[in-house]
């Protein structure tokens, strides 16, 4: 007998938040495990996300873009995956590549954290010794999140610097 589509979707949600809280408290391995039930349950953009961000912790960033890219073919106007991407880009070394993910995070129509995209360009162009640019974006992400400390704090260092 065949689960409605309903029931799939509250299984997939009470997974989703079990993940959620075990990634909470640091159990990493566990969250993956529960991400993964929630998507077997019901495949979201968002479930994939987490699991990339389950996997990130892990340290398994290959892994976790490939979550995200899932992510991403879901619902390619989520901005949420391409934010992690890029950051994910970023600890691995790939500025170029990060960039074009957070910009595309910034451009996003499904995205209530603009300010996260802006602040990560601001660390990728800081990191390649482009400060007016990283600057630029950290002042961009204050404007959106003005109580966003770390982008007060880069933003400040950096015009410190520059004076």
């Amino acid at each position: 007998m065949s689960m409605t589509r309903r029931k799939r979707l509250q299984y997939a949600e009470k997974f989703f938040v079990m993940a959620h809280d075990f990634q909470n408290m640091g159990y990493y391995s566990d969250a993956a495990h529960y991400y993964t039930k929630s998507i077997r349950m019901y495949p979201t953009p968002e479930a994939y996300t987490h699991l990339g961000w389950a996997h990130s912790f892990l340290g398994d960033f290959d892994q976790a873009i490939e979550f995200c890219k899932v992510a991403i073919s879901l619902d390619p106007d989520y901005g949420n995956p391409y934010n992690d991407i890029g950051a994910y880009l970023m600890e691995k070394g790939e500025l170029d590549q990060a960039i074009t993910y957070l910009r595309r995070a910034a451009r996003a129509r499904r995205y209530d954290q603009h300010h996260y995209a802006h602040f990560n360009l601001g660390r990728a162009w800081e990191r390649k010794h482009q400060f007016d640019k990283a600057i630029s974006e950290y002042k961009r992400s204050i404007e959106m999140s003005p109580e966003y400390e770390p982008a007060k704090s880069a933003y400040y260092r950096l015009v410190r610097m520059q004076n």
